[in-house]
Parts: C-alpha cells; structure tokens; sequence
C-alpha cells in the first residue's frame, strides 16, 4: 500500500510540475506579446491645379469695341475697335494667338485681296478714343502684332504680350480696310466677323 501511495504521489507531483511548466510558459508567451516595440508617423500633403483665363473688356465697352460693328463700308473705309486683354488666371502663359472667322460670310471675308484687310497693334497705355466713329492714339509705344493681312486668319502669333504674365494686360487695336481697290461685286454684301484669342499655359516645371 506505502508503495502504491509513493507512486501516486510521484505521479502527481510530476503532474503538478508539468502544470506549472505549461503555465510559466504561457506566462512568458503572453509576456512576449505585449512587450513589441512600435512607432508610427504619417504626413499629408496638399495639391490644387492652376488656371489659364485670358478675358475681354466689358462686351461694347471702352475695353471691348470688338462686339461694335459698322454698316455702309465703301471702298477704302477704315474700322478701329480697341479691346483689353488680361491674364486673368493663376499661370504664366507660354503663347496667345488669334484667329478670326465668319460666322455669315461673304466676299469681304472670302476674297483675300480684296476683302477686308486686318491689322493688329498694341499700346504701352491704354489707347486714346475719340467718340465713334471711333479712332484711336497711343500716348506711349505702339508696337505691330499682327501686319496687315487678308482679315480671316488662324493661329496668328501674338508675339511677346504683357498678358502672357498673371495678371497683365495689353491694349490692343484692331483695324481693318476695305482696300480702295474693291471691286463692284464688294457691294451690298454682309459677314458677321468673330475673335477668338486662345492661351497656352507655361511650359511645365519641378513643383
């Protein structure tokens, strides 16, 4: 009987011991699982896109006559109209060009030599007008940009113009002829003209 209890007894003491292994083992795992070191860091970072607005006068205004039209051309007749143009955006520009149409055509916009004719300058300062008809002096430099030219044009180089820069302007005077050469078959005829002036933005760059 001593023996069979010496037995029993060992048999648990070694039960007991195993317990106390597993237990101290567990004990040292979950130590391991909450003792990770650990960082975090973050950034943010903001991005808007710019703008490329080029913009008119007022639409009839001392800054945009070009919505001013005229009747009863004879040969050798001249128009002037002045207009504003202005960077109005956020980015430089690399180019500004022109180019006319006729939305109702005729012969003054179809016959290129005897049609109208368009020239295209600009003033250092805003363009003096007299009362219409109008007319127009510059007070300060009055460089050519565009030379004269058969009035219907696409893609016509504006040349080196403030308004390339944000916020710059330019004055500009259009003038176009009826040549004095215009034949009768000029007479009694309409065409409706339209400016567009386009912009391209700066070339791109390291941001």
């Amino acid at each position: 009987m001593k023996a069979r209890n010496l037995l029993l007894g060992g048999a648990r003491n070694k039960v007991l011991l195993t317990a106390a292994l597993l237990g101290t083992a567990a004990s040292i795992a979950g130590l391991g699982s909450f003792a990770s070191f650990t960082s975090t860091t973050s950034a943010s970072q903001a991005h808007t896109s710019g703008t490329v607005t080029l913009g008119l006068g007022a639409a009839g205004g001392v800054d945009n006559r070009l919505t001013v039209g005229t009747a009863n051309l004879a040969a050798g007749d001249t128009i002037e109209r002045a207009v504003k143009l202005t960077n109005s955006g956020t980015l430089d520009l690399s180019t500004a060009t022109l180019t006319t149409t006729a939305t109702t055509s005729s012969l003054l916009d179809t016959d290129a030599t005897n049609g109208l004719q368009m020239q295209v300058d600009k003033c250092s300062a805003a363009w003096t007008e007299s009362a219409a008809p109008y007319t127009y002096t510059c007070s300060g430099t009055t460089t050519a940009v565009v030379a004269a030219r058969a009035v219907i044009g696409s893609n016509l180089a504006l040349g080196s113009l403030a308004s390339l820069t944000v916020g710059g302007s330019d004055y500009l005077r259009v003038k176009l002829t009826l040549p004095a050469a215009a034949p009768n078959t000029l007479q009694g005829l309409a065409s409706t003209l339209q400016y567009r002036f386009d912009a391209t933005q700066r070339a791109a760059t390291s941001k």
